[in-house]
């Protein structure tokens, strides 16, 4: 059984690797198609092409496209991600002084997001087909289908704009007590959690039906159990592992649905120095941002393969 397991780890990590490898191709020819470059961002429209040519040689950028991708993935695995063509840094060192904020958005949005989200699928599925499983299950696809920028922009003319409850911008700087705090987190946790809980709800729902409408339920039904162990001891541990799966899907969400949140509220994290980079043409930090999400994507939806994969009794009993 170990070896079993051990074999089925071992394969999703490595298709987990062998992505990312593909990934990081895709982002380097993306990137490099790019329309201008940092050294005509730097010197400007006015600059001469010899200038230009050797401000691009300084900065590595006539090499060959196929030498540059080789130099840039072994930069990769050694943990070294280049320099910024702008600021003239490490992009480690910027990425380092804005990831904390981007991690402390997504943990605050997930403490808030998980057990809602869960709570509401649960009870949708056990009560399904009941006033509360229409009406959560008609708010969920209505917030869905809202794009997450028009959630953002309604939070702000809402509580910012016309009620002066909280500000309109989150700078995390400031903060010295729980108070602001709160004001500072409240718009951009409450504009992702929207999204994450729909989602994240509804996927749960489906899959607790599915174990409900299991035949294994009704055995266990027909032996008297009640519908909360019938629930409890039985639909959820199967329906761990797309369950887990929904979390994992809906939290990288976060990776992509957080690049708006940040930059309309200004929010000091990696989404918003990656839209700075491509701004300012600084392909290094845009490459290495990219990648960072593209990683944490690819390992949330690895962990949830493997979660299922270890609470699947076919794969423990062999």
């Amino acid at each position: 059984m170990n070896g079993i397991l051990f074999k089925l780890v071992a394969q999703r990590v490595g298709l987990a690797l062998l992505s990312l490898l593909a990934v990081s191709a895709v982002v380097f020819a993306i990137t490099s198609v790019l329309p201008g470059d940092a050294a005509q961002e730097q010197l400007g429209q006015e600059a001469t092409p010899e200038v230009l040519a050797e401000l691009r040689a300084q900065l590595g950028l006539d090499a060959p496209a196929h030498e540059r991708y080789l130099r840039w993935l072994g930069g990769l695995a050694q943990g070294d991600l280049g320099v910024s063509s702008t600021a003239r840094v490490p992009v480690v060192e910027l990425i380092a002084s804005r990831l904390p904020n981007s991690l402390l958005l997504a943990a605050v949005t997930a403490l808030f997001s998980v057990p809602i989200a869960l709570t509401l699928g649960i009870s949708a599925a056990v009560w399904r087909g009941s006033w509360f499983d229409r009406s959560v299950s008609t708010a969920a696809v209505s917030v869905v289908s809202v794009p997450e920028f028009l959630v953002a922009t309604l939070a702000v003319l809402v509580f910012a704009v016309h009620l002066r409850w909280l500000p309109a911008l989150s700078y995390v700087s400031d903060i010295e007590s729980v108070g602001q705090m709160l004001r500072a987190f409240a718009m951009p946790v409450v504009t992702l959690t929207c999204v994450i809980v729909a989602q994240m709800m509804r996927m749960t729902r489906a899959a607790v039906i599915d174990q409900l409408e299991a035949p294994y339920i009704e055995m266990v039904r027909l032996k008297g159990a009640s519908p909360m162990r019938t629930v409890l001891a039985h639909a959820l541990p199967n329906a761990v592992g797309p369950i887990a799966n929904a979390v994992a899907l809906s939290l990288s969400y976060l990776l992509g649905g957080v690049i708006i949140v940040e930059t309309i509220f200004n929010y000091p994290g990696i989404a918003k120095l990656m839209v700075e980079g491509v701004t300012q043409r600084d392909i290094p930090l845009v490459q290495a941002c990219t990648m960072l999400f593209c990683a944490g994507y690819l390992f949330l939806v690895t962990l949830a393969d493997l979660c299922g994969i270890v609470a699947n009794p076919r794969l423990r009993h062999a």
